[in-house]
């Protein structure tokens, strides 16, 4: 069954969840949560999306995002396809990190925003991390030192989360803010409003009448030039780059030129017959490729780290 194309449109918020595939601690370093972090800022700056909240445990993370122009599954296939190289290059290892699609859930940014705020700074305590609510990798500090009254004490403070608008909900005065803040965001679990299924459902539905959803941005491949394809697969398989287009059939050649045809068709708008011209190989050879599923499916690892690659 296809996967339903995610709703798109400028300011949507969205509660993300992702979680190491088999639910591994795949940020169980710090440097692995570093890293995340890293990548989070770099497509940020790309992108120009907002950080509201974040929270990274040993085996998933959680975030608030709200979107602008660039839609959130472009935005996430960067970040997680750009970690899953380093892990696998870092642990020495190949294939998924990743369960194969985050969780993302469309919220009212109105009605649940704060809710959602308070519901991902508990994560450490829920989980009973000593340092609760101070969690190093948890965005609430950020929140204490990006205030204007917190910041005015704090050097170097962290521009990665969007802290202004959600303070401005608790008042104008910069100490008030800070106090509501705190007091806010310590209130027992209990008192958190519930996310109700048929308030997303309606929200959603909402956003389908009135043409909100973007099909230009659906769950769609990352699309890469051809020379930087090839460029990747042959610095993987550790060959230069005119032995693809050389009538040998070493295994290492033979491997190369299919990780290109199937990454071609996945990734690239190439036609058959122009990459038949690019690689020196057949049409009819390239289509038979294509169309064996049981090479692909024995090679998806090393495709998919080509593309990490790619994104690193």
């Amino acid at each position: 069954m296809a996967r339903k194309t995610r709703i798109h449109y400028e300011g949507a918020l969205y509660h993300v969840i992702c979680r190491g595939n088999n639910k591994e601690y795949v940020f169980k370093e710090d440097k692995n949560k570093e890293k995340y972090l890293q990548l989070i800022r770099k497509y940020k700056e790309k992108y120009s999306f907002k950080v509201y909240a974040y929270c990274i445990m040993g085996n998933h993370v959680h975030m608030l995002i709200e979107v602008g122009n660039i839609p959130l599954n472009k935005i996430m296939q960067g970040v997680q396809q750009a970690y899953t190289y380093y892990y696998n290059k870092r642990n020495n290892r190949s294939g998924h990190v990743f369960e194969q699609r985050y969780k993302a859930i469309l919220c009212d940014k109105e009605e649940y925003l704060l809710a959602l705020i308070r519901y991902i700074h508990q994560n450490p305590v829920r989980a009973g991390i000593k340092e609760g609510l101070n969690y190093q990798y948890c965005s609430h500090k950020t929140y204490i030192e990006n205030s204007e009254l917190g910041s005015s004490i704090v050097k170097n403070v962290d521009d990665l989360v969007d802290v202004q608008f959600p303070l401005s909900l608790f008042g104008e005065e910069s100490r008030r803010q800070l106090e509501e803040y705190i007091r806010f965001v310590g209130e027992e679990e209990e008192l958190i409003p519930t996310i109700k299924e048929e308030d997303l459902i309606s929200e959603v539905e909402e956003c389908k009448n009135s043409k909100c959803e973007n099909k230009e941005y659906g769950e769609e491949t990352l699309k890469y030039p051809i020379d930087t394809i090839i460029t990747a697969v042959c610095s993987y398989c550790n060959i230069k780059k005119e032995e693809v287009r050389f009538k040998i059939r070493t295994r290492k050649i033979v491997e190369a030129r299919k990780i290109i045809i199937y990454m071609a068709k996945e990734y690239s708008d190439i036609t058959n017959k122009e990459l038949s011209e690019l690689i020196n190989v057949a049409q009819p050879t390239i289509s038979n490729i294509i169309t064996d599923k049981t090479t692909e499916e024995k090679l998806r690892s090393e495709i998919s780290n080509v593309a990490c690659s790619i994104l690193a």
